[in-house]
């Protein structure tokens, strides 16, 4: 990131005037589809898409360096398993059936890839069908995917190693429409269950999805919070990464709160007669989310100690903001730890944290809060 780049964001944060950056979204007709790398900078998808946080396809021209689309697949196109076999084989692999619903989602069961892969032989043999259902290997994905927003209101990306998926896209806040008279969201948003008035009373007010058919080497781009379903078409692999940076940490401290308030209603009859209600709150939180307040602090205090330290670094004399590699430079870290202090002076005022026993953090929340205004003073100028 160069210093205009951040100028940019910092303006663009400022007009959002307290608004989360993922329910301040245009109406979109198509998603944006990225050709050539050679045209197409860090600082381009990071003003067009990280920012107001919108989708994009990146074409397969950005992967066609990667070994595993080499590797992973045969001249036909196809999953090379023999490959897969000789090099993963014997690696224990989380595998769904998509045929069986727990909730909004599907039991998992570990196997082999060795077995996984002779599941999937038998299962192209049998026309794509097996008395054992319709299993996928966790992140490579074979089948239609739940309807759902990626994990802590994270970024991700999905590149296609082989294979073609239908991307069906709704932008934040237009799955509130979506919701049963339960206040459940659809397992499958192309199910004629939908339809039903009865069982999905706000449906008409859901605007149309945004549609996207992912080829062999292409990358999506995954913005947060944005409810998504996947279905692919043919054979599939797919390798998928999630992040959260300075652009959307609001977006997951948001999340977070959201997930306690709905951990609390849970056991509200409770809250005058449990010792430590609170405390178990946040205990059911985390077994239902993997995160609770005060472990969701430890993240923000090693991702700002790591920024902090770098932008020590790169203010030091002579030190500029690097060329085209991908390592972060000051700019990228002030911007970071700018976002970072809003969202920590955001968590130390909450009234849920300041029930968390925080006597033996080091350093404490309050003094860390503090670095980094600090810091954010000493780059206005950087």
């Amino acid at each position: 990131m160069d210093r205009e780049a951040r100028v940019f964001a910092e303006s663009h944060f400022r007009s959002l005037e307290g608004c989360l950056p993922r329910r301040v979204c245009p109406k979109l007709d198509r998603v944006d589809f990225i050709e050539k790398p050679d045209s197409f900078s860090y600082a381009d998808f990071f003003k067009g898409y990280l920012l107001p946080n919108l989708p994009c396809v990146f074409s397969s021209a950005f992967t066609e360096g990667w070994g595993s689309r080499r590797l992973w697949v045969t001249p036909s196109g196809k999953p090379n398993f023999d490959y897969l076999l000789q090099n993963y084989g014997d690696v224990v692999v989380p595998v769904a059936n998509c045929g069986v619903r727990e909730y909004n989602s599907n039991p998992k069961e570990h196997m082999t890839l060795r077995d996984y892969i002779s599941y999937w032989k038998e299962y192209i043999q049998g026309n794509y069908s097996s008395s054992r259902g319709c299993l996928y290997l966790k992140d490579w994905h074979l089948c239609r995917s739940p309807f759902h927003a990626d994990i802590f209101r994270s970024f991700s990306w999905s590149v296609n190693i082989c294979g073609r998926k239908k991307w069906i896209f709704f932008p934040p806040g237009q799955e509130e429409a979506l919701r049963d008279c339960h206040g459940s969201l659809p397992y499958d948003v192309t199910s004629p269950t939908l339809l039903d008035s009865r069982l999905h009373p706000m449906r008409d007010h859901c605007s149309p999805p945004l549609e996207v058919t992912q080829e062999a080497g292409e990358m999506v781009f995954v913005p947060s919070g944005w409810h998504h379903q996947v279905h692919n078409l043919e054979d599939t692999i797919s390798i998928n990464h999630n992040w959260v940076n300075g652009c959307n940490l609001a977006n997951m401290w948001h999340f977070l709160q959201q997930e306690l308030c709905a951990v609390q209603q849970e056991i509200i009859e409770w809250r005058d007669s449990m010792p430590d209600w609170h405390h178990h709150c946040q205990v059911i939180m985390k077994s239902c989310s993997g995160i609770n307040f005060e472990e969701f602090y430890h993240f923000l205090k090693v991702v700002a100690e790591r920024r902090l330290l770098l932008l020590a670094k790169g203010m030091g004399p002579g030190k500029v903001e690097g060329g085209k590699g991908t390592r972060l430079g000051p700019q990228q870290a002030a911007f970071d730890i700018c976002r970072i202090a809003e969202v920590l002076e955001s968590v130390v005022a909450h009234p849920d944290f300041q029930r968390v026993d925080t006597s033996a953090f080091s350093p404490r929340p309050e003094e860390l809060l503090q670095q980094l205004e600090e810091a954010v003073a000493a780059t206005t100028s950087l």
